[in-house]
């Protein structure tokens, strides 16, 4: 057995930010570093496609009666109503990634984040990502150029409530620079994947191994 080759427990990694602060962004680059080899949770939506979006591949767009349906049955690992519209998590892929032993990264917001770590516990590991001023968030909410002017000062509201939620994540990463915030959240992943409570059954057979050498 050779180290990279190690069995370990499949880890759930959160990403969680006020609209603006750049977890999406920093998702599609975690997702396109093939060497991290991550599975992104898609989740179901209520909210309308925006014109850049792609039906099963950011979000599942799907109706009201829909949403309310798979929340009934139990079919959503969590869920959370933000900005008026349902936002939940596909339980039945989740569960398969981590039977697998694999990586899934969840981009959702902080009433998700904790329905999540409530269901899954230690297999959770959630990261929070500040917008270096609130300044810079309205900069970049106007950038994008995707929502009216009513609908970004409800989005900067909103964003205060969600910005003093940091305290229950495990990490904080402040998104000035977006390089540095990927190398940060790289490092927070390396370093999780090899805690022992994670690596326990691997090592053991490892070291097993090891000492017989």
């Amino acid at each position: 057995m050779t180290a990279s080759k190690m069995r370990r427990r499949g880890m759930i990694l959160i990403l969680s930010s006020p609209s603006g602060a750049g977890k999406t962004t920093l998702t599609r680059m975690l997702l396109q570093d093939k060497a991290l080899d991550l599975t992104l949770s898609i989740s179901v939506t209520t909210r309308p496609r925006r014109s850049s979006e792609v039906d099963g591949v950011h979000y599942h767009f799907i109706d009201r009666h829909h949403f309310d349906l798979m929340k009934g049955a139990g079919d959503l690992l969590e869920s959370a109503e933000v900005h008026g519209a349902c936002y939940g998590t596909p339980r039945a892929p989740v569960m398969q990634v981590l039977a697998e032993g694999r990586d899934m990264l969840f981009d959702i917001d902080w009433q998700g984040a904790q329905q999540v770590r409530e269901a899954l516990g230690s297999d959770v590991v959630s990261v929070f990502i500040l917008p270096p001023s609130m300044t810079e968030l309205r900069a970049r909410l106007e950038r994008r150029a995707e929502d009216s002017a009513v609908t970004i000062e409800k989005r900067l509201a909103a964003s205060r409530k969600e910005i003093e939620r940091w305290r229950q994540y495990d990490y904080v990463v402040i998104n000035e620079d977006l390089q540095r915030a990927y190398a940060q959240v790289s490092a927070i992943i390396a370093a999780e994947r090899a805690r022992c409570p994670r690596v326990m059954q691997g090592v053991e057979a490892f070291v097993t191994a090891l000492l017989k050498g």
